[in-house]
């Protein structure tokens, strides 16, 4: 009643030739090639690096976490890290959050 009828039109003929499906699917691997230069290499790259770094650290070493917290490592566990933040004060965090490590000497 309130929808009109629909009449499908015919299709144009495609070309013969396999020429248009590469021309077509030109673009889609050009955006795939670009995104992974641009996003997923460097990403990629990052995570190698953050990995050396964490498996570097020693006692001793000043370290920057995720939360902005600086502190040298007192103890070292498999997973886990001691960090002393003051004199007396020790925090217990996982090596997957220490973001940077500093020159010695930094943090005192």
């Amino acid at each position: 009643m309130f929808i009109s009828e629909a009449f499908a039109q015919a299709a144009p003929a495609a070309p013969a030739g396999g020429e248009s499906t590469l021309i077509t699917m030109l673009p889609l691997v050009l955006m795939f090639v670009v995104l992974y230069f641009v996003m997923i290499r460097p990403q990629m790259k990052r995570q190698k690096e953050h990995k050396a770094m964490i498996e570097a650290i020693a006692k001793g070493d000043e370290v920057v976490t995720v939360g902005g917290v600086l502190g040298k490592v007192s103890r070292m566990g498999d997973s886990y890290l001691h960090v002393e933040v003051a004199t007396g004060v020790e925090l217990q965090v996982q090596r997957t959050s220490v973001v940077q490590v500093l020159p010695k000497g930094t943090f005192r």
